[in-house]
């Protein structure tokens, strides 16, 4: 065999893999406040859609916490694998689809609608806020900068324009534990999150 045949050999060989590393290289990144829709394969029980926490975590059953910000979904689903091998007979198959907070517009889709809501009290960024249709009261603490120390976690209120009088309580570090992600409400327009200042033995 010539040289040039060995050089046009190696060359081929080599594509393939310089193909799936450009590819990965270009997959979605992982954002705080995104949602993952994650699916194992070899249980249907743990199948879930969770949202990254402010510090950049999911929460998952027999995984516990796992730092996703910043990886693709392709790592994750590897990371999760991993953490359920010891739990099931073997190494279970994993998909992770993520879905970004804010999906990016193309320009043939029309101008998407806003929800326009106000965060009060120990939040890093007060103030109102217009955040998407679908965004959740995790979404939006996270789009606020997440809490200040001096906040009480466990009794933040929801506030509806549409239920005058009626306060609905969210126990913020539950769901950050990851016991309380079926409590995270999808806000709607006029909501007011109150974020108080904890007491003396909170």
């Amino acid at each position: 065999m010539t040289m040039l045949m060995r050089f046009i050999l190696a060359a081929l060989l080599a594509l393939p893999l310089g193909l799936g590393q450009a590819a990965q290289a270009q997959e979605y990144r992982i954002q705080t406040g995104d949602r993952l829709m994650i699916e194992v394969l070899e249980d249907a029980s743990l199948n879930r859609t969770v949202s990254v926490l402010p510090g950049g975590t999911i929460n998952f059953p027999y995984a516990g916490s796992i730092r996703v910000a910043g990886l693709s979904p392709t790592a994750v689903s590897n990371s999760i694998s991993q953490s359920l091998s010891g739990v099931l007979a073997s190494p279970p198959t994993v998909f992770v689809t993520a879905m970004p907070l804010e999906m990016p517009l193309t320009q043939t889709e029309p101008e998407q609608d806003v929800v326009n809501i106000y965060i009060m009290g120990e939040a890093s960024s007060p103030g109102p806020k217009a955040v998407v249709p679908g965004t959740t009261f995790l979404q939006a603490l996270s789009q606020a900068g997440g809490l200040t120390p001096f906040a009480a976690t466990k009794r933040i209120q929801l506030r509806r324009a549409t239920m005058p009088g009626q306060v609905i309580t969210v126990n913020y570090a539950a769901i950050m534990r990851g016991a309380g992600m079926n409590l995270d409400p999808v806000l709607v327009e006029g909501d007011v999150i109150i974020v108080p200042e904890r007491g003396l033995f909170e």
